[in-house]
């Protein structure tokens, strides 16, 4: 489904923009994906409307058959975890570490974001069939409208990216690009 609309209190959430991911072999550039993201904090910014920004730095006990090439969390070397300085932090915007897929999972996200009369979640980020698609799976699973503005993420793999846009986005999202969403943003003033 296209993007529609944003409710009065939607916000956005961006995914593991951070130094130790970013570097990493992706499908799409990643410099676009930043940009893309800057943008979509810039307006968000501007309307005053809530800015998340996640980093991971560890995942949940348990094994796996695969693993992504990550380094496991007792292996993470010195900033991997540190925020990208283009989405230039500030004191009023969410920070969020998490230690699962879902920026949801363990950490208050849900509760702080109703605090602020959120209804809606654009979500952003790296990787679109793991932060990305669990975050706005919990989202929609908690109520929220989700947005996913697919040309502001990207993943390992290109398969992977476009299985979550074309499967899995389209049942529990609204889809778009980040152009349809800064339109939206625009059309309020």
């Amino acid at each position: 489904m296209p993007v529609t609309t944003l409710d009065p209190t939607t916000a956005l959430i961006v995914v593991d923009l951070q130094k130790g991911i970013v570097g990493r072999p992706l499908a799409h550039p990643v410099d676009g994906v930043i940009e893309r993201t800057t943008a979509l904090l810039a307006a968000f910014r501007a309307c005053g409307l809530p800015v998340v920004l996640v980093n991971v730095a560890g995942g949940p006990a348990g094994r796996t058959d695969q693993r992504d090439g990550a380094p496991r969390v007792r292996d993470l070397p010195e900033g991997w975890t540190d925020l990208i300085p283009e989405l230039d932090a500030r004191a009023d915007d969410i920070l969020v570490t998490k230690h699962a897929r879902s920026a949801f999972t363990g950490t208050g996200l849900a509760e702080r974001l109703r605090g602020l009369g959120a209804t809606q979640v654009v979500v952003t980020g790296i990787a679109t069939s793991s932060g990305v698609e669990s975050t706005a799976r919990d989202a929609h699973e908690l109520g929220f409208n989700v947005t996913l503005p697919t040309d502001a993420m990207t993943d390992s793999g290109a398969d992977r990216h476009e299985h979550s846009v074309a499967r899995i986005f389209p049942r529990i999202a609204e889809t778009g690009t980040a152009r349809d969403v800064l339109d939206l943003l625009a059309a309020r003033s």
